[in-house]
């Protein structure tokens, strides 16, 4: 059984790597072409600098990474109408050769207004938008990716909330069906609404363990639902993926840590042992890829298990 870890974002290990952004605010000072002009330099860098985190994640034996939502500004904006496919043809090629010859597994992970669950018409119908986006860049990088979402709205109750999620969700095309995955969240949806959604819908599930810590019923077992969860995967060809991080502190349980605590960690490896599972876990703390390197440091002293490269193999 192996556990391939992974980090969220750009490396601060790499000093002069970060995303390029640009919001509509800024875009709006330009007149229409140096505003275009602008947008497209700085997706350009964000192409440079992305081939250059996955030749450093190459290098560090890192076969799990989360691309940045950040990575192309603008493009789902209904204002801006330009032909990215073509005017960055040969960074995605680029791109794309890199991704395939490193075999790294890349996801995304939009921002917390992109859901299916929304009161709003506008908001529902610019969150698909934005997963045909992220399903046209996958399909240009020749990846095999998965898009994670949350439920989302709980609003006027969770089950009329859910109703709405499996309305939309059923109005969606098949090709965009198989780019959602669902994760648990820490204030409204445990894992046990997540979990019969999923099963419901035939829809991965992403266990995240620090939500699952804030945000569960009394009588949640995640012993006995880890089982399930995994079956969830089991037409995907992909490991089934999990997130993992820590709290800041006692007082902010929800945020997340600079680096992860060890003594958590051995307990959630020790709770998916026995099921004997190749797992791909996200780690979602703030240190990013530092986070990481120091965690594998401190289980490579721990006898129940071997690490390679930033694998555990247990």
């Amino acid at each position: 059984m192996q556990i391939n870890l992974g980090y969220v974002g750009n490396p601060p290990t790499l000093l002069d790597i970060y995303s390029h952004n640009l919001t509509f605010k800024e875009f709006s000072k330009y007149e229409n072409y140096k505003g275009i002009d602008l947008l497209t330099k700085r997706i350009k860098l964000n192409f440079k600098n992305f081939e250059k985190v996955l030749n450093y994640n190459y290098s560090n034996k890192i076969k799990f990474y989360r691309m940045t939502h950040t990575m192309f500004p603008l493009l789902t904006h209904p204002s801006i109408n330009i032909n990215y496919k073509e005017i960055f043809k040969e960074d995605f090629n680029r791109l794309k050769e890199s991704i395939s010859k490193y075999n790294i597994r890349i996801d995304t992970h939009p921002d917390e207004f992109c859901l299916l669950t929304s009161i709003k018409d506008n908001v529902t119908d610019n969150s698909i938008e934005i997963l045909k986006f992220h399903l046209e860049i996958f399909k240009l990088l020749g990846i095999n990716g998965k898009c994670v979402l949350h439920i989302g709205s709980s609003k006027p109750t969770k089950e009329e909330a859910k109703e709405r999620f499996r309305i939309n969700y059923n109005k969606l095309s098949n090709e965009l069906k198989n780019l959602i995955i669902i994760e648990n969240d820490d204030k409204t949806y445990t894992v046990s609404d997540t979990l019969s959604l999923c099963e419901e819908l035939n829809i991965p599930m992403v266990l995240d363990y620090h939500h699952f810590i804030c945000n569960h019923e009394k009588k949640e077992k995640i012993d006995k639902l880890l089982p399930r969860i995994i079956k969830t995967w089991e037409n995907t060809n992909l490991n089934p993926k999990m997130h993992f991080s820590t709290p800041l502190n006692s007082k902010q349980k929800r945020n997340h840590s600079t680096y992860l605590n060890y003594n958590s960690f051995i307990k959630f490896l020790k709770l998916l042992k026995p099921l004997n599972t190749n797992i791909d876990i996200m780690l979602e703390a703030k240190g990013k890829d530092e986070s990481l390197f120091r965690l594998v440091r401190q289980l490579k002293f721990y006898k129940d298990f071997k690490v390679k490269g930033t694998t555990i193999i247990l």
